[in-house]
């Protein structure tokens, strides 16, 4: 990212102003934003599958003398994925955001533009968890979570979260996990066993290291799915055994961005779960800070003691 830049990719707010082009929002619409970029007009966004637009260039300016919508002093200033969350406003592309009701609050519809989203759609779409199935959630942060309220909302009937925090057991139970492995216990993959004999349906690794993504590989039953959904190093590899993990055992595995979302939809679709009262993301938000607070919030975040600490005062 070139600096000078501005940081932040989950955000949502009340439209003040549109292009003249624009026709899907008006101004005083609440709407939340994601980092999905898409053109839409390509094969993928065609289908539907906008998180797989091969030409999200298209949000950006085209112009050289113009390239940045945001400046300052005249100097160009660069936005994080588009978006710029981290701001008193926001200048974003309309193909980056959806349209929200209007009595969903800030704080919590602010965290449908990825977390969300990823987790749950990791679940819902990726997977397509079906009801009595088994899952297992290896690292119990944001996504995480949301992976297990996604499992939880497709009717998974065992959710087993994995963690090297024990601490983190109480607020997984709150989003529906059903058991709880320590990871710092020992070996995750054997206590898995244990407790579901023969593997799990699905196995979410939301880590992004090696090892663990190697164990969501060994906790699945013949024929299941492990999603790697953790961003690793570019430079990352793991190890997989073909004949054994995926011709014998034949393992599905796959690699997971945003979820497999399609904002326009699953936003609106998670917004309205929420307000339903079927969709827990009140628990997501371990506080609320001031734009000037967020140097001491990312040093929270570090000692994993948070799930969010979302900006609402500027």
């Amino acid at each position: 990212m070139p600096l000078p830049a501005v940081l932040g990719h989950e955000l949502a707010g009340i439209v003040l102003a549109i292009g003249p082009e624009v026709r899907e929002f008006a101004v005083g619409d609440h709407v939340v934003g994601s980092l999905i970029q898409f053109c839409g007009h390509c094969r993928a966004c065609i289908a539907g599958k906008t998180y797989q637009c091969t030409h999200p260039e298209e949000t950006l300016r085209d112009d050289p003398d113009h390239a940045h919508r945001l400046t300052r002093n005249g100097e160009g200033v660069a936005q994080v994925f588009g978006t710029g969350a981290f701001a008193e406003r926001a200048l974003v592309h309309e193909n980056q955001l959806a349209i929200v009701p209007k009595e969903l609050p800030f704080a919590q519809a602010s965290l449908l533009g990825c977390g969300t989203i990823t987790g749950a759609g990791a679940a819902i779409n990726t997977a397509s968890v079906r009801p009595g199935d088994t899952v297992a959630v290896i690292g119990i942060g944001g996504v995480g979570l949301n992976v297990i309220s996604g499992a939880k909302l497709s009717g998974a009937a065992r959710i087993v979260a994995i963690d090297m925090q024990p601490k983190k057991e109480e607020l997984a139970r709150r989003f529906g996990a059903t058991d709880f492995i320590d990871a710092a216990a020992g070996d995750s993959v054997a206590a898995l066993q244990a407790l579901i004999p023969g593997g799990v349906d699905h196995a979410f690794e939301v880590v992004g290291i090696k090892a663990t993504s190697e164990q969501a590989i060994k906790m699945v039953r013949k024929g299941g799915g492990a999603y790697l959904i953790g961003v690793h190093a570019p430079t990352s590899t793991i190890d997989v055994n073909v004949t054994i993990d995926l011709l014998t055992n034949q393992v599905d595995l796959r690699g997971v961005y945003m979820g497999s979302s399609n904002i326009k939809h699953d936003i609106p679709m998670y917004a309205q779960l929420y307000l339903e009262g079927k969709l827990n993301l009140d628990d997501l938000i371990s506080r609320e800070i001031n734009l000037a607070d967020i140097n001491e919030a990312y040093k929270e975040l570090k000692g994993g003691s948070i799930a969010r600490s979302v900006i609402t005062s500027f």
